[in-house]
């Protein structure tokens, strides 16, 4: 049986940017997974990116498989809100310039083999692996609340279920949430010649880049804000050095994780919204199938009947949705809601087996669910795994 130093699961921003920063060491490194599928497959098509220009980069090493690189070389003069489909063109084009033989088998079940683990791939094949990194996004868990469990996924679907909306044309469409899938998707289905509506459960609207002045301060705006574009002003330069976010306690980072990335929506999409009904403090508390359609009861008593509902709930982590790690395996993983519990590298209480991305979250804080979040992660793994690898062959 064949064996490797590391196995990354996932082939999204985080599992390229980790691959590639680990080869920029000399670590050997076997990557599976589809590159971008999430974001091709489970976004809607005409969406644009949330983050601005500096934040949207898939770190590298050498700092030149940029955004402006893409751009450069692809030719389309594209700005910023970045499309989507422009960014998952740059995350292929990153692909096969960093990591062009990513395997597009997927991993089907990963087991602790001795001080390694053993991987098995769909296809049937296995081999050994020194390390893994779980780079496997956030499709798997998508969240539907309680009050939608009865309701079949054809009349209520989260927002990753779809990637076009024009089949909503002439629909009736309910979207619960407040954040930026609900409101970006409210306009795309308006603009599909759909009928939606939001519920939001907050009495208003939080908004991104109302404060556009903050930014134009010169070196006082470095001061509020890092580049990394995560939360306001002043909470954006503590969520950006992870090492010195961790040290406080717990309800503080509790706390300031939420503000950070709280519900909300750009500011660039008040326009596109002006014709949408948007009904706030409305929360749905009953729901039930009629026929082909759905009926709502909201808290204030008022009904709706639609023939959709569009569920924009976000993402709660929970390990055994990653169908490839065993019950065995999970049991002897500590956790906390959900979430793996994390050490410097990113290593999990499993000798050997690291978790990046939105996963990371609680130990490292709310940069870790975003793509600028791709050059601490990628930089911390790649320096333990190297040393770690030096230390076991004699020469740490």
């Amino acid at each position: 049986m064949s064996g490797c130093n590391v196995v990354v699961i996932g082939a999204g921003p985080y599992g390229l940017a980790a691959a590639n920063f680990l080869r920029a060491r000399g670590v050997e490194v076997r990557v599976f997974g589809s590159p971008m599928a999430f974001w091709a497959g489970q976004m809607p098509s005409g969406m644009f990116l949330r983050s601005n220009w500096e934040a949207s980069h898939i770190a590298d090493p050498d700092g030149t498989l940029n955004l402006d690189a893409f751009r450069d070389a692809d030719g389309n003069h594209f700005e910023k809100p970045i499309p989507l489909k422009r960014f998952v063109d740059y995350g292929l084009w990153y692909q096969r310039r960093a990591v062009p033989d990513v395997d597009l088998r997927h991993v089907a079940r990963l087991e602790q083999n001795g001080r390694g683990f053993l991987v098995s791939l769909s296809d049937g094949e296995q081999f050994t692996s020194r390390r893994v990194v779980v780079a496997g996004g956030i499709g798997p868990f998508a969240y539907r609340p309680k009050e939608f469990s009865a309701i079949p996924r054809e009349l209520a679907s989260h927002a990753v279920d779809h990637n076009d909306l024009s089949k909503f044309k002439g629909k009736k469409v309910a979207i619960i949430g407040g954040g930026q899938s609900a409101l970006e998707s409210a306009a795309l289905l308006k603009e599909a010649g759909a009928e939606p509506e939001v519920l939001v459960r907050e009495a208003s609207l939080n908004w991104v880049g109302l404060h556009a002045r903050l930014h134009r301060l010169g070196p006082l705006s470095k001061l509020l804000y890092s580049n990394r574009d995560v939360g306001p002003a002043g909470i954006s330069r503590l969520v950006a050095a992870p090492h010195v976010f961790r040290r406080f306690p717990r309800e503080f980072q509790d706390k300031v994780a939420y503000r950070a990335i709280r519900p909300a929506g750009a500011a660039w999409l008040q326009p596109r919204l002006k014709d949408v009904t948007i009904s706030l403090g409305r929360r749905v508390v009953e729901a039930a199938e009629r026929g082909s359609r759905v009926w709502l009861k909201l808290d204030d008593a008022t009904e709706r009947v639609v023939d959709h509902c569009f569920l924009a709930t976000g993402f709660q982590i929970d390990l055994s949705r990653y169908g490839f790690l065993p019950p065995s395996l999970l049991a002897r993983l500590r956790t906390v809601n959900g979430f793996p519990v994390l050490t410097r590298g990113f290593e999990s209480t499993m000798q050997g087996l690291h978790f990046v991305g939105k996963t990371a979250s609680w130990s490292f804080g709310p940069l870790l669910g975003f793509v600028s979040g791709t050059e601490f992660a990628s930089t911390e793994l790649a320096r333990f795994i190297s040393r770690a690898n030096g230390a076991a062959n004699g020469n740490g």
